[in-house]
């Protein structure tokens, strides 16, 4: 038995049979939310009929509903004070989609218990009123171009990491959705020539590599 079980070993058969178990590991931290039972609730989630419903979740329908508060009002006002036939183009397409996303938002979060707030955040509200202020015409169109862009970024990463990871059925959905629309308001942002990639943030550093452990070690077969 004992020396079946070392050529087993001198085949690489426990190499492969480690992997699978690391692989298997890994997928039960990805479908399980952190904790359990009472820890759970503590933690900010809660069950739903479509699913668990966590922290992330909710951030995530705030921050859509927080983004059509200023940008459906910022395209709107982008028809009066660009003068680039571009920008009044793109400018509508964040008003009509974010209208339509709002609506979305807004008939989701009752159904998961998730309060919505009814006035932009302080930075929104900062950022409008430098769209305020600003002259129209070319330098608008470039301070439109700038926040726009810098603030479809940032709200991007939040809707993706949810899309990637939520354990709720209404919610990925949603998120779907509004990954789509972020991704197509960026491109269009984009399209009007006006953004400078050097004053968005980069991209994040890449995760170092896991330490070499014996499964990573290849296993050296002995010449007879």
């Amino acid at each position: 038995m004992f020396r079946s079980l070392f050529r087993r070993f001198k085949n690489g058969e426990p190499l492969l049979f480690g992997v699978f178990i690391a692989i298997a590991a890994v997928a039960v931290v990805l479908i399980t939310p952190p904790g359990g039972g009472a820890s759970l609730a503590a933690q900010g989630w809660v069950q739903t009929p479509q699913g668990p419903l966590g922290p992330a979740d909710r951030d995530l329908l705030v921050k859509v509903r927080l983004a059509g508060l200023w940008e459906i009002p910022s395209g709107q006002q982008a028809q009066q004070k660009s003068a680039n036939k571009r920008v009044k183009e793109v400018g509508m397409h964040l008003m009509t989609d974010h209208l339509k996303l709002d609506e979305e938002v807004r008939a989701l979060a009752p159904k998961l218990n998730v309060p919505l707030p009814d006035q932009p955040n302080a930075d929104q509200q900062g950022w409008m009123a430098q769209l305020a202020a600003v002259k129209p015409g070319a330098e608008y169109d470039l301070l439109f171009a700038k926040l726009l862009r810098a603030a479809h970024g940032k709200v991007f990463g939040v809707v993706a990491g949810v899309r990637a990871g939520t354990r709720n059925d209404l919610v990925r959905t949603f998120a779907q959705r509004a990954v789509e629309v972020v991704m197509k308001h960026m491109t269009l942002l984009e399209s009007t020539g006006l953004v400078d990639y050097s004053e968005l943030p980069e991209p994040p550093m890449p995760s170092p590599p896991p330490p070499v452990s014996a499964l990573d070690t290849p296993v050296r077969r002995e010449i007879a």
